[in-house]
């Protein structure tokens, strides 16, 4: 969310309305708060339904402790005081209960954030603070111990999680990134043993940025424009399946014999605009914008196959648990997922930055998906609605399987049944 010149309550409205969309929070559950630059403390009030949570019901408790609203701030308002007083370059705080993060509450575990490698850079080290009244100075002190030792991100006893930020944007992709490495460990703990990068293979991750020199584009053809439309409204639908989150989620579409548009980089996807996609055109990036990361392996596999006009690489929960455990992901369970994706394969860690030629060949129609250890699946198609059909496919395909090895034995296509699908969809 671009938070410049938006007051604190709409900042704040739109944020409890995206976490309780998502199944982040309950109707009563989790609070938020932004501290302006002159003090005050915006916050959620407490007792009001955060389903129907508008402008109006955000509260301002003042430096001298007068509060101006119609409701009492959250019962928690007394650890978001205690976080603010010790950590000065914190401007957000973000408390909610999400059932993935409860879980591992309950049981007094931490997620592990070095099972992803951007997901360690976002999260940091994740802090712990012992059991307290809801409520409670104590709670408050608790709480704002962790925070006073440097963690931006710290998991409460018996109760939920607490993300703190410069902004409630960067407060939020926090938040909404553990939670994701919690489902993700959940779905991959139920699947194998889940494989946590080392410390060499996160500093590479975080130290990859490849370099292309800028060009300004003449015009923009009415042809891409319409592209561009098509590719936010994936970028977004991609990220209300779930396939896509904050931080994560990339897409790209082909212009032209030597030209592509792809998603930028730092920048939300719920939030993507058609103006902040990035053109590349013969290796180079349009002037002042920041394309994907992965911008040359999308380059090298169009250059490999003309057939090939879009491609999304992607962190969907469940699938990413086979790329997490190194567990192999059948596609011959249900006709759709082979006819859809054929037999798919695995890929190494950061094999997007030291494979891309290898990648741009292996990645065709007749193999249309791929899975890089700890880090992605790779979609391709002959257009936009091929690729996320085949990346919604993986996902429904794999939280069947999931859920198939708590029902009992896997039992998949036979080769015979296989070869008929073949004959029967001219499968090559």
């Amino acid at each position: 969310m671009k938070d410049r010149l938006q007051h604190p309550k709409d900042i704040i409205t739109a944020f409890m309305e995206r976490i309780y969309a998502y199944d982040m929070t309950t109707t009563s559950g989790g609070n938020l708060s932004i501290q302006d630059e002159v003090g005050n403390i915006w916050i959620t009030p407490g007792a009001v339904d955060k389903g129907t949570l508008t402008r109006n019901d955000i509260v301002c408790v003042r430096p001298d402790g007068t509060v101006n609203g119609r409701h009492p701030p959250s019962c928690e308002y007394p650890f978001h005081k205690a976080v603010y007083a010790c950590r000065p370059d914190v401007k957000a705080v973000l408390h909610a209960h999400p059932p993935a993060l409860v879980s591992f509450s309950i049981v007094r575990k931490v997620p592990d954030t070095k099972v992803l490698p951007n997901a360690h850079a976002i999260c940091g080290e994740v802090g712990y603070a012992p059991y307290g009244i809801p409520g409670s100075e104590q709670l408050g002190r608790n709480i704002a111990a962790v925070f006073a030792q440097g963690s931006d991100t710290v998991l409460l006893e018996n109760h939920g999680v607490v993300t703190v930020g410069g902004s409630l944007s960067q407060a939020f992709k926090r938040f909404e990134t553990l939670d994701f490495c919690a489902r993700l460990t959940i779905h991959a703990t139920a699947l194998g043993t889940p494989r946590l990068l080392t410390q060499e293979q996160l500093d590479f991750a975080e130290s990859f940025h490849p370099t292309l020199s800028e060009f300004m584009p003449d015009h923009h053809l009415p042809e891409e424009i319409d592209l561009r439309l098509g590719m936010v409204q994936f970028v977004h639908r991609a990220y209300n399946k779930r396939l896509f989150n904050s931080t994560e989620g990339t897409l790209s579409a082909r212009v032209g014999p030597d030209s592509f548009l792809i998603t930028p980089h730092g920048v939300d996807r719920r939030e993507v605009t058609v103006d902040e996609l990035v053109l590349i055109q013969q290796g180079k990036r349009e002037a002042g914008k920041l394309p994907s990361r992965s911008a040359r392996l999308h380059e090298a596999i169009y250059a490999a196959h003309n057939d090939l006009n879009c491609i999304i690489m992607a962190q969907p929960p469940t699938l990413m648990s086979f790329a997490v455990t190194g567990v192999p992901f059948d596609t011959r369970t249900i006709p759709e997922s082979y006819i859809q994706l054929r037999d798919v394969s695995m890929r190494p860690f950061a094999a997007q930055y030291r494979d891309m030629q290898f990648l741009g060949n292996v990645l065709s129609s007749r193999c249309p998906m791929v899975i890089i250890e700890n880090e992605c699946v790779v979609s391709v198609g002959k257009n936009l609605l091929q690729a996320f059909d085949r990346l919604e496919v993986a996902e429904y395909s794999a939280m069947a399987l999931t859920a198939a090895k708590v029902l009992g034995n896997l039992a998949p296509i036979s080769e015979d049944q296989t070869a008929d699908l073949r004959a029967a969809f001219n499968l090559k």
